[in-house]
């Protein structure tokens, strides 16, 4: 007698695969519907399109369910002597993961606000004892376990887990495909791809792992970054039954940008008295500050002085620094993200942005959609995205009526294929506008036309010679339609004017005429 009968193995082989898929991806969707056959509830099954994270659903109930009396099953098989071949012992400890977590799920999420209700300590987990009783029971009958000596390592991942999903949940709205994708992408950005891996041995290790999050402004980097730093690996103490921190202080932001170089090099590595006009006194900096399971998030690294870019490769291959004016070499314990909405490999062919620098940057990149992608996708979204917004400024009560007025009025005046070149970030001073004053009157956009292009290049001195006397050429070329004329215009021979037309920025030209 087989420990796990025929007619159970499918069953049981999509339960402890289920333990192990990204929860925002198709997948897991299909593995419910496989566990569930004719039982599977298909309305809101699928998270990313629930307008809410809620604790619960008719498929994870009755999931549960069905695992615990597939337990029961085998527990009882066990018990009659029963031998379980290596495999199936295996297939058992992971059955008994997936129907722990769902045991315990609401108590995570109980622990998860009692931290948010008290971010400046970390208190004693009260239900880590009944958790443990409850693994070792299970686990008991299969004899010595893995899972069973790593009861503490599995809690905190449990927690990981469930703080991961309401982070991406709550921090990244929408239901569009673009949205969709970028949630899988910071679920891997957490765990990888390869859950068993991660609960083996990155666990631990995702600090040397730099994450890199490009995209247009406003389109919600911070808030990427926010959850992955607020969704990492935190140890559990058994005896004190406390974890280690309180997840929500582990979130430590620079924005480079706002701050002057020297700033922003004290900010990051601190300094000693002294070793600048107005250093009166030794102040940390966050490379210091930042424990092992913290995370440093440095916005619009684009505008990282060059000088520093150096210091901060040193840190990223090393792990060690100095602060200003300090010999002594400190350790950086954390993890470091980064954020630009430039094109980097733009900033390194024209020597602003370091390559060995960016190569230390990019094992972990992921990109943020622009606003008007995802309307485009699904226009529903600007609904969601208007009442999440409305929900912060006016309340509950107000939202709905809120949103309503802003969709109306968008719809009306600016129309769905309006291009938002502000994002998220333009969407919510919409919503204020409208409110305040019930209109909204964007701010007119540069075009970008190449002859804007050429002004800022002048004015910038970001264009090689060679390549400002191309454009200029051109674009008295697409005027005059003539060589001669276009020569006599610039006093030069009309073999210099042909040489010069660049035929792509012509054909640019040309189109912006018609």
């Amino acid at each position: 007698m087989a420990l796990i009968e025929k007619n159970e193995q499918a069953f049981a082989k999509a339960a402890a695969d289920l333990v192990f898929t990204n929860p925002f991806l198709p997948e897991r969707i299909e593995l419910e519907r496989k566990l569930l056959g004719s039982e599977f509830v298909s309305a809101s099954a699928d998270w990313n399109v629930r307008v809410a994270s809620q604790a619960s659903h008719p498929n994870i109930d009755r999931m549960q369910q069905l695992v615990d009396a597939l337990l029961k099953q085998l527990q009882k098989r066990f018990n009659e002597g029963v031998r379980a071949t290596p495999e199936e012992v295996t297939l058992y400890e992971t059955i008994v993961l997936l129907a722990l977590y769902y045991r315990h799920r609401n108590r995570f999420k109980e622990t998860i606000a009692d931290a948010r209700r008290h971010p400046n300590e970390s208190r004693p987990v009260s239900f880590y004892d009944e958790f443990a009783n409850d693994a070792k029971d299970l686990l008991g009958p299969a004899g010595k376990l893995q899972a069973a000596g790593e009861l503490p390592h599995i809690f905190a991942i449990f927690y990981q887990i469930r703080r991961a999903f309401f982070e991406i949940f709550d921090n990244i709205v929408g239901v569009s495909r673009p949205i969709v994708a970028l949630r899988a992408a910071v679920w891997q950005s957490i765990f990888s791809h390869d859950m068993q891996r991660y609960r083996r041995v990155l666990f631990n290790r995702t600090n040397d792992i730099t994450t890199l999050i490009t995209g247009p402004s406003g389109t919600g980097k911070e808030l990427v970054a926010r959850a992955i730093s607020l969704s990492r690996y935190i140890p559990f103490d058994p005896h004190k039954r406390t974890f280690a921190e309180n997840y929500t202080n582990l979130f430590l932001p620079l924005n480079i940008s706002a701050l002057s170089p020297t700033l922003v090099e004290s900010e990051l590595f601190g300094h000693r008295r002294g070793s600048f006009t107005g250093a009166i006194a030794d102040r940390k900096g966050w490379l210091e500050e930042c424990t092992g399971t913290g995370t440093v998030f440095l916005d619009e690294i684009g505008e990282l002085d060059q000088r520093i870019q150096v210091k901060l490769l040193r840190v990223l291959q090393t792990r060690t620094f100095q602060s200003i004016g300090d010999s002594k070499t400190k350790t950086f314990q954390g993890k470091i993200i980064a954020a630009t909405n430039r094109n980097l490999q733009k900033e390194m062919a024209e020597g602003r942005f370091r390559r060995d620098f960016f190569y230390r940057l990019c094992s972990d990149m992921i990109t943020t959609p622009k606003l008007h992608e995802q309307l485009q996708d699904t226009p529903d979204q600007l609904h969601m995205l208007t009442r999440f917004i409305a929900d912060r400024f006016v309340g509950e009560e107000e939202a709905e009526s809120v949103t309503k007025e802003v969709v109306q009025w968008i719809e009306s005046n600016l129309g769905m294929n309006y291009e938002w070149p502000g994002n998220v970030r333009e969407l919510e001073q919409c919503v204020l506008n409208i409110i305040m004053h019930s209109e909204y009157r964007p701010v007119a956009t540069p075009t970008n036309s190449p002859g804007d292009q050429l002004t800022a290049a002048v004015t910038t001195g970001d264009m090689k010679i060679d390549d400002l006397l191309s454009h200029y050429c051109t674009m008295v070329y697409a005027q005059t339609r003539s060589y001669e004329q276009a020569a006599q215009r610039l006093g030069v021979d009309r073999r210099t004017v042909k040489s010069r037309v660049d035929e792509e920025l012509l054909k640019k030209l040309n189109g912006s005429a018609t």
